[in-house]
């Protein structure tokens, strides 16, 4: 294809992103606040620009065949912060690809959309959203959002709820939600190369024997995710304790996002946790 914009380029997920979607296309545009990129692509260019800045997505997605979309806040944090770069980010991409007839958005979803249903119940990909903090209420906003612009413009989406994305397991929740960065970049490879997609939600979770979720409508898109966290079971449940059935961090597909007050970051409880503190 001719071009594709990647926001989020600078973050932990879209910066693995960028050589593997530089292959796919004439021209990749990366996009994000930092001041500057290293190791671009020869095919590459970096723009400096906000989502939450209606011109300057309009600019940038002029032209684009499609836009992967990972630019927000990756953490909670306060509403107004959440409004700007998750919400009205989305809304700037969406409406700028619509305006421009770009094909399709692939879209960084998260569990947190769906991060208060308890883990004794599977969730799939029809169920109604239950959001466990605001930045998971902004993925439902989105996730609607994308739904109701493909029923009215045509604009493809692929809503790619991403469990617990990161090198190897860290931890017993991430034995069944663990999304390995190979299994990532195959995921949103198939997203992009798809012939058709409509509006489709999928689980970003790798072939766990553990996972809580069902993918099963994910097949259409080839993907074949190719790691399983049971290779780290026995080392990471050697050392946890036991869960406590009423610690929503530890019951609901959430986590520690399902217990944080609203407006707090989940990352920093996480680290704290893992601290002892």
């Amino acid at each position: 294809m001719s071009k594709i914009v990647l926001t989020g380029a600078a973050g932990a997920l879209g910066g693995r992103l960028r050589a593997p979607l530089a292959r796919l296309a004439d021209t990749l545009v990366s996009t994000d606040l930092a001041e500057s990129l290293d190791g671009l692509a020869d095919n590459e260019t970096y723009v400096k620009a906000d989502v939450g800045d209606a011109a300057a997505m309009m600019e940038l997605i002029e032209g684009a065949d499609m836009v992967v979309h990972f630019g927000a806040i990756p953490d909670e944090a306060p509403f107004e912060e959440i409004l700007h770069s998750n919400f009205l980010g989305a809304y700037n991409v969406w409406n700028a690809a619509q305006k421009h007839g770009t094909r399709r958005i692939i879209y960084a979803s998260s569990i947190h959309a769906m991060g208060m249903y308890p883990k004794t119940v599977q969730i799939t990909t029809d169920m109604p959203h239950r959001p466990d903090t605001f930045y998971g209420l902004s993925k439902c906003f989105a996730e609607d959002m994308a739904s109701m612009y493909w029923d009215k413009y045509g604009l493809e989406a692929v809503c790619l709820r991403i469990y617990s994305a990161s090198g190897p397991v860290q931890n017993a929740r991430a034995l069944g939600s663990w999304l390995s960065y190979d299994d990532l970049i195959q995921l949103v490879e198939k997203s992009v190369t798809s012939p058709i997609t409509g509006f489709a939600v999928i689980y970003g979770v790798s072939n766990n024997d553990r996972s809580p979720v069902d993918n099963s409508k994910a097949s259409f898109l080839g993907y074949r995710p190719k790691d399983n966290a049971e290779d780290y079971a026995a080392e990471i449940l050697a050392k946890t304790p036991v869960a406590d059935p009423q610690d929503k961090g530890q019951m609901c597909h959430g986590g520690p996002f399902a217990t944080v007050p609203l407006g707090v970051s989940g990352v920093q409880f996480i680290k704290k946790m893992s601290e002892g503190n």
